[in-house]
């Protein structure tokens, strides 16, 4: 059993970015928050899946270079190989939750050039 509180932990950019509350050993969650105009570089996974559920705001994905607007309530399953970039342009906080699995212990994130 385990039992973390969000406020526990800090966002990789100080208040944005990801922040993860559990990693292994089956699987990774944590919660991400991008600010108004604000991104996060394209990139897929070599081997895990990652699926967001959308808590606040709104937001573009776009997932192999196809936009998918996303908005609370809405859950994104990105497939190992999927490439996925997400681009807040609206006026207000966006935050998800992200779940990633299988976990695994290197880094399997390959960045790649954003879509035009």
């Amino acid at each position: 059993m385990k039992k973390v509180n969000e406020n526990d932990f800090e966002y990789r950019f100080g208040d944005n970015g990801p922040k993860y509350l559990t990693k292994g050993p089956n699987v990774d969650l944590g919660v991400v928050v991008l600010k108004p105009n604000q991104d996060f570089p394209n990139h897929y996974h070599t081997t895990c899946e990652e699926i967001f559920y959308i808590l606040e705001g709104e937001i573009n994905f776009y997932i192999n270079n196809v936009k998918v607007p996303a908005k609370p309530g809405d859950m994104i399953q990105c497939h190992q190989g999927d490439s996925h970039y997400l681009v807040n342009h609206s006026d207000k906080n966006f935050k998800a939750v992200f779940i990633k699995s299988p976990h695994i212990k290197e880094k399997d994130s390959v960045t790649i050039d954003n879509p035009r």
